[in-house]
């Protein structure tokens, strides 16, 4: 299987997005334009959430073969919130585990006439490969790949800090953590370069950087009170345990000690420093409770976002197919 991100694939013949696999190679318009749609679909926790039809008639699969609980949920929330049907595949207990092999399970389901396959799997490269083999009319998004891309977070990341904090030039952003296996840092920081952020600072142990060619343009830093001081944002990655070796697994009690983002060390920030976290948390470990708690922090926020990301990715691409559908037929007459 191919470990390929799958820039290449995301688009038709005329250069429209096909597919979201990744946030490599989308120009900042692009990236505007969804983040546009997504605030056009944004509603307040106790404001009745918005709502068309542009799905309807379209079948969405969430095809989750980890654990998810923010991203399936707000993405089968922005599909029925568009007029989709939605099917929710139990992976775990799916043919998969019968030996069926993935392409198999997805030509199944397209006989089935599913319109769009959003996937998260702890293996690299395979929406890219989904997305190589699906019939035509068929789209694939990318909800969460190993430790490589998660496009959809990056985006409500990027939401959540244009509305609080304005123009992106002007802002120094610090992501904090273990980034060597965080999908979440470089889907973030790749939209935060491409839209132009001022100041880009990535923040963890030699250990758990990113690799050295990863997100070129950011500032790297092995001190957390160097790493955020005077950042307007501040994010913190969850210790991802399950992708770390036997002997390259943590302290948590030794992290938090050293990286364990608190009160009295978020005094290094700007005072209206805004803390983002892309949950789940560790609470007392990459975060305390009184500061994803607190007046900093915007992660409920974020998880609201998220289903308006969803929804302007799910509108987008199903527009996109619909309009080369439309010229194909044109061709054919």
């Amino acid at each position: 299987m191919t470990t390929d991100t799958g820039a290449e694939l995301q688009r038709d013949h005329a250069g429209r997005l096909r597919h979201l696999l990744t946030l490599e190679g989308l120009s900042r318009d692009e990236l505007t334009h969804l983040l546009d749609l997504a605030q056009f679909y944004v509603r307040v926790p106790g404001e009745v959430p918005a709502r068309d039809q542009g799905l309807w008639g379209r079948t969405v699969a969430n095809l989750f073969f980890e654990p998810s609980t923010r991203t399936r949920v707000s993405f089968e929330l922005a599909a029925k919130r568009l007029g989709a049907d939605v099917v929710n595949l139990d992976m775990q207990s799916s043919s998969r585990v019968k030996g069926e092999t993935v392409l198999d399970t997805i030509y199944t389901l397209q006989a089935m006439l599913v319109d769009v396959f959003v996937m998260r799997d702890a293996e690299p490269g395979l929406p890219a490969y989904v997305a190589a083999h699906v019939a035509p009319h068929v789209s694939v998004v990318n909800a969460g790949e190993a430790h490589v891309s998660h496009p959809t977070q990056g985006l409500l990341d990027v939401l959540t800090i244009r509305q609080r904090k304005g123009d992106l030039g002007n802002l120094s952003v610090a992501i904090v953590g273990d980034l060597s296996h965080s999908r979440v840092a470089r889907s973030t920081g790749r939209a935060l370069l491409t839209l132009g952020v001022g100041d880009l600072r990535l923040v963890s142990p030699p250990s758990l950087m990113l690799e050295p060619h990863a997100l070129a343009g950011a500032s790297r830093h092995h001190s957390l009170a160097e790493g955020i001081k005077g950042a307007d944002v501040v994010m913190t990655l969850r210790i991802q345990h399950e992708r770390m070796s036997a002997e390259d697994k943590l302290d948590a009690a030794a992290f938090y000690r050293e990286w364990g983002l608190s009160a009295e060390n978020l005094k290094h920030a700007r005072p209206d420093a805004i803390v983002m976290h892309p949950g789940p948390m560790n609470r007392g470990v990459e975060i305390t409770s009184d500061v994803a708690d607190g007046p900093h922090s915007v992660i409920r926020q974020q998880v609201t976002n998220g289903v308006a990301v969803r929804m302007a990715v799910l509108s987008t691409i199903v527009r996109n197919v619909q309009e080369r559908n439309v010229e194909a037929g044109r061709r054919a007459v």
